[in-house]
């Protein structure tokens, strides 16, 4: 049998889930079920499958750093990560992960996955996956149904033949979500399946049907491969040819138009997380039905999910409820409502606040930086630094900022001088002048920053030197 090379897709930015999730740091790489992010449980639960390849990951480039960490910190060395430089939905994805895989293999069959699912039953799935592999063998695209468990009107439905080819059923239509009563018919039919968005084919029959159905995409997105740039450990997708191709998705590319479908049930306690009270339906219950994570102290309090990350919680006398406690930000919603907070969201990117965007907390390669304070000319930061992390070597127009160590030792450029601070000790650093910080030491390093200016956005940094190859734009402080 050829490799099996789990395509992981990992964009999107989980706008159901905020404000857990935000565009910066979306659902799949948070930890919502365990103590494993969303990305790494997709990746951990191939474990056993036989001739398993090295996964080719899809992200964008301002995701790039959190996947290769995630990925070292579960023991995956080698990932093939791919750089969309604007998202264009599946069709080109997938497309771009055929034609790297490719490359590196001549014979490859492709598990393509989403990295935020939830798949419980991890025997069911990877005896799922063995029949859609034998199919796939054969010449076929096959994508998994998942058995419905209920008349759900927040999914597309497959509707398959009745006669099994060796656990395989022929496809004999694509229908889109459906309103509570068509979903109710569909449920009693038998042969309606939940489209899960998981795919298994092999690379080449993909670009070959892909050619057929869809040869804009599949032109557009060679050119995309065949021009990528290698940068660091990933690889940037052409950013004209892969702008171009046109944004579709796998299903309507694809497989709702080829006669060559195959469909596998999966019945595996499959959920897509797709908001926060399908989170709740997953989750563990108290004796009042309640899912509790984080500092939480309730009181007459029933069928309640509540999430605090930062702050205590305490609740009385509620019922039905969606409770989320962040540094910056707290959401409280009906269970049946909670689906619309994608609305908050879109109503915060148009008034400007960054709270749709990013946290407070905000990641970078080199660790991550929360803002604890800010005025009008003033901003106050706590720098967290990894050990053998660097910052940039970099400078900035409209601002000023003093550095002390609260923790570990830090290595300081400051201008012409390179020095050692131990904790308690700091340093000014002046408008305009050329600085640096890094952590030599096994310990981590805590600074707190203060910034004092006339302009204190992250956009005013140029940057000179980066391990990190940030230095193409010298406003690229977003990535």
């Amino acid at each position: 049998m050829s490799k099996i090379v789990p395509v992981i897709l990992s964009g999107g930015s989980g706008k159901r889930l905020w404000p857990l999730s935000r565009e910066e740091y979306p659902k799949q790489y948070l930890s919502l079920l365990g103590d494993n992010t969303m990305l790494q449980e997709t990746i951990l639960r191939l474990s056993g499958l036989n001739n398993l390849a090295d996964p080719i990951i899809i992200c964008n480039s301002g995701h790039r750093f959190l996947v290769a960490e995630q990925c070292q910190q579960i023991g995956v060395k080698n990932p093939t990560i791919l750089l969309e430089p604007v998202g264009r939905n599946t069709a080109p994805a997938i497309a771009a992960a055929a034609l790297q895989s490719l490359k590196d293999l001549d014979d490859s069959t492709l598990l393509v996955l989403s990295a935020d699912h939830v798949i419980l039953d991890i025997n069911a799935f990877h005896h799922a996956i063995n029949i859609a592999s034998q199919q796939a063998q054969s010449g076929k695209l096959v994508t998994f149904g998942i058995v419905p468990t209920e008349a759900n009107t927040d999914y597309g439905y497959i509707r398959s033949s009745k006669d099994n080819y060796n656990g395989g059923y022929k496809v004999e239509n694509f229908v889109e979500k459906p309103d509570l009563k068509t979903a109710e018919f569909y449920l009693k039919q038998g042969n309606y399946l939940w489209n899960s968005g998981m795919f298994v084919f092999q690379a080449q029959t993909l670009i070959d049907e892909l050619t057929l159905h869809a040869p804009n995409i599949v032109r557009l997105v060679i050119s995309a491969v065949n021009n990528a740039m290698q940068d660091l450990d990933f690889i940037r997708l052409d950013d004209q040819a892969f702008k171009s191709s046109p944004s579709e998705s796998i299903d309507y590319a694809l497989m709702e138009k080829s006669d060559n479908v195959m469909v596998v049930p999966l019945d595996a306690q499959w959920s897509d997380i797709g908001s926060w009270s399908a989170l709740y339906g997953i989750g563990k219950k108290d004796n009042q039905g309640n899912v509790i994570k984080g500092d939480v102290v309730t009181q007459d309090t029933t069928n309640t999910y509540i999430n605090a990350d930062h702050h205590m919680v305490a609740t009385i006398g509620v019922d039905n409820l969606i409770i989320i406690d962040t540094p910056d930000a707290t959401f409280i919603a009906t269970q049946d409502k909670s689906q619309e907070v994608k609305n908050i969201v879109k109503s915060m990117k148009v008034s400007g606040r960054y709270e749709g965007n990013a946290h407070r907390k905000v990641y970078r390669p080199w660790g991550w930086y929360d803002s604890i304070e800010s005025g009008e000319f003033f901003q106050v930061k706590r720098l967290h630094v990894k050990p053998g992390a660097k910052l940039s070597l970099q400078m900035h127009h409209k601002r000023a900022e003093h550095w002390v160590v609260v923790s570990g030792m830090a290595t300081v450029t400051n201008g012409e001088q390179k020095f050692n601070l131990n904790k308690g000790e700091s340093t000014y650093i002046s408008i305009g002048v050329k600085h640096s910080l890094e952590n030599t030491t096994s310990q981590s390093l805590e600074i707190i920053e203060v910034q004092s200016g006339t302009y204190l956005s992250e956009d005013d940094i140029v940057r000179f030197e980066d391990i990190y190859g940030r230095v193409d734009s010298k406003k690229n402080s977003q990535c």
